[in-house]
């Protein structure tokens, strides 16, 4: 029983932390009926449908399909690493950074694996620090993108359209940054690749449930750009789920879910507290950026975007900071830790040499976008 506590605690270090902070408030601010008001019921709606539709394409196996056909016809270096790495890229800002690392990290083991020792060694490490950054940076681009995007979109009130303004130029130059470190770092492999998969990968499941989860991703897109209500997408999905796979359930994130409402807990009952309150406001307000990346580095940013949010107006800027602060530490963006788990697991004797490379890159791609970021909004 204590043995499991422990692997609990460890496993769900956020979550336990998120309950305890909202427990401590709870003993300043007695639970009354504004503790309904704190929580945004459309925020936790749109992840558990997002969460279930990825999961039942991921199980199709729709994503694995996708990245054998564009690996088919590789044959150099280079054209593996930025296939790798920008299948993360893209992919994230549709099925968020956590769903785009634990389809394509264990993929690229796999293929890394079948083009030989040689070829793994060079570029084991780079390629899944680089699916890292790339997934976390691309995933700023879209509300879906990250599950800190879908709160602060809502909350905000922007557009779909003002929200990708916002973060488009600090995606464009990740992109760039991304492709130039990539060929950079195959200049030292100049041999020929060649991936050659034992079969050809298929959808499983049918069609029919394919189809499904495709509408259901679909219904989920016309419920973040508000053109329908939240509450219809939850009672759509929740029937389609009971109909066509029951397993589904079990495979949603429901620790990150109420890591939201320990937050939201947490975060109201501080607004209600003067002191706190107007400590925060003076520390947040006018630093939003700064603040969004510091408080990351600790309690990592989809945390630091509940905690913040309440302290100040400027929530384009926090926006930004929380998602250039998933750059830094492996604890800055939870989908940072699911690579490391997957390296220390398959390839321990690398684990030390991958924890450098990725504190190295990641502290770079940072300082680039925050330089920018702080240059950009102080012009405006």
């Amino acid at each position: 029983m204590e043995e499991k506590l422990v692997r609990f605690l460890k496993g769900e270090t956020v979550l336990c932390a998120a309950l305890a902070l909202a427990a401590v408030s709870m003993a300043f601010v007695p639970p009354d009926m504004e503790y309904i008001g704190y929580i945004d019921f459309r925020t936790l709606a749109i992840l558990f449908c997002l969460m279930a539709s990825m999961a039942g394409l991921q199980k199709c196996g729709v994503f694995q399909y996708i990245a054998q056909a564009l690996l088919g016809r590789v044959g150099r270096a280079w054209q593996l690493v930025l296939i790798l790495v920008l299948l993360c890229f893209f992919s994230s800002m549709l099925i968020t950074n956590d769903v785009a690392l634990i389809t394509f990290v264990p993929f690229t083991l796999i293929v890394l694996c079948m083009i030989g020792p040689e070829v793994k060694e060079q570029l084991l490490i780079p390629v899944v620090v680089l699916q890292t950054i790339a997934a976390n940076l691309g995933s700023m681009l879209t509300p879906i993108g990250n599950p800190q995007n879908l709160y602060l979109y809502g909350k905000a009130g922007l557009s779909l359209g003002a929200f990708i303004i916002l973060m488009l130029p600090y995606v464009l130059i990740a992109l760039l940054v991304i492709l130039v470190w990539c060929l950079i770092q195959c200049r030292a492999y100049h041999g020929t690749v060649q991936v050659s998969f034992a079969g050809r990968a298929e959808l499983s499941g049918g069609m029919v449930r394919l189809l499904v989860y495709a509408a259901l991703f679909a219904l989920d897109l016309l419920v973040v750009a508000r053109v329908l209500p939240y509450g219809a997408a939850l009672v759509v999905t929740i029937a389609a789920l009971l109909w066509i796979d029951r397993d589904i359930f079990r495979r949603v994130d429901y620790s990150l879910l109420l890591t939201f409402v320990g937050f939201f807990v947490f975060t109201g009952n501080l607004g209600r507290l003067p002191a706190f309150s107007q400590l925060l406001q003076r520390i947040v307000s006018g630093h939003e950026i700064l603040a969004g990346v510091a408080a990351s580095q600790v309690i990592s940013n989809v945390p630091a975007a509940l905690l913040l949010s309440g302290f100040t107006e400027d929530l384009p800027a926090l926006t930004i900071g929380v998602n250039l602060g998933g750059l830094g530490t492996l604890i800055a963006s939870m989908a940072s830790l699911i690579s490391y788990k997957l390296i220390a697991r398959e390839e321990s004797r690398v684990k030390g040499a991958y924890f450098r490379y990725f504190m190295a890159a990641n502290i770079c791609f940072l300082m680039i976008l925050l330089i920018f970021a702080l240059f950009s909004r102080g012009r405006n």
